[in-house]
């Protein structure tokens, strides 16, 4: 029936300020960019990715009442809307050595889990970001996993 997944919204707060982290930080292109008079439909994807959009949506009407999209906004900045994205790359610690030489920020370094390599970050409104490297075979989930997480869980 569906084909694949072609545009992902991501609110942000500033579409200016999505472009400079996103394209200019993390390497996305703009694929889309018009002022449609009541928005502004601004996409981007990643150059080895370039059929999957991230949709970068103030939140706002015409889709949200203006009080709605006041709490959306006030969610993002908390980071209470849960993960944006998950960008799959080859070399988790070398992404983070560049990403952080840029300037991002990260919430949690390369880490060794059970699906692979992974790290995370936020962007500059609240929004969660990982970046993995899938590990290779089958994953195995042991107790000791299962007890660090929950820790995490317990702790964030």
């Amino acid at each position: 029936m569906f084909k694949n997944i072609s545009i992902t919204a991501v609110n942000v707060l500033d579409q200016d300020e999505a472009l400079d982290f996103y394209v200019g930080k993390l390497g996305f292109q703009v694929t889309n960019d018009v002022d449609m008079g009541f928005m502004r439909w601004l996409t981007i994807a990643l150059p080895a990715d370039p059929d999957r959009h991230l949709l970068l949506e103030v939140p706002g009407p015409p889709s949200l009442s203006e009080d709605v999209a006041a709490q959306v906004r006030d969610l993002i900045t908390k980071g209470a809307l849960g993960v944006a994205c998950v960008l799959i790359t080859d070399d988790c610690r070398r992404t983070y050595a560049e990403l952080k030489a840029k300037g991002v920020e990260f919430t949690e370094e390369p880490t060794e889990q059970p699906y692979g390599i992974d790290c995370a970050l936020r962007d500059p409104f609240g929004n969660h970001v990982r970046i993995t490297q899938p590990a290779t075979g089958p994953v195995e989930v042991t107790d000791e996993d299962i007890a660090r997480w929950s820790g995490a869980q317990q702790n964030g």
